[in-house]
């Protein structure tokens, strides 16, 4: 665990390659998707109150989505079996990521120093990037709020919000 404050990637760059369980017992990597936008979302905790409304923000909007050509995933710290069952009872339709050791999300700057209530403390940074299918960074938002998150990244990407 670190307590430096993480780095932040910037469009452009190379993101960070995984390779992550999912909760449906499948392994998922960056590697695997190449030639395809991704939409890639860390959240600090499965069945959370923050969590599920951010969760169920993307769920509603997993077509618009699919439909603009993004592949959508969520990686959190929490076991396969915890995903499972947030994504069961969400009816979430898209991969739930299990990055227990936190590597993934400290190589993307999610995982770090973060105020928490106005104390300094060491977790998941709530963070979405998207990745073009060249593997390259074009938009890396850190630190977001749970609620209205979804409505942004659709304006980023130039959906129309939901």
């Amino acid at each position: 665990m670190t307590t430096d404050t993480p780095i932040r990637l910037e469009p452009g760059t190379t993101a960070p390659d995984f390779d992550l369980p999912a909760a449906d017992g499948t392994r998922v990597s960056l590697a695997g998707l190449r030639g395809k936008r991704v939409v890639l979302y860390t959240y600090p905790e499965a069945a959370t109150p923050g969590c599920t409304t951010e969760a169920c923000d993307f769920r509603d909007s997993y077509r618009p989505l699919i439909d603009a050509g993004y592949t959508l995933i969520g990686i959190s710290s929490d076991s396969p079996e915890k995903n499972t069952a947030f994504a069961e009872a969400e009816h979430l339709p898209f991969p739930l990521l299990s990055d227990t050791d936190h590597a993934v999300q400290t190589a993307y700057g999610a995982y770090g120093e973060r105020n928490k209530y106005g104390r300094i403390a060491v977790g998941p940074i709530r963070s979405t990037f998207v990745i073009d299918a060249d593997g390259r960074i074009e938009h890396a938002l850190y630190n977001v709020r749970a609620t209205g998150h979804v409505a942004r990244v659709r304006k980023v990407l130039g959906l129309d919000a939901a």
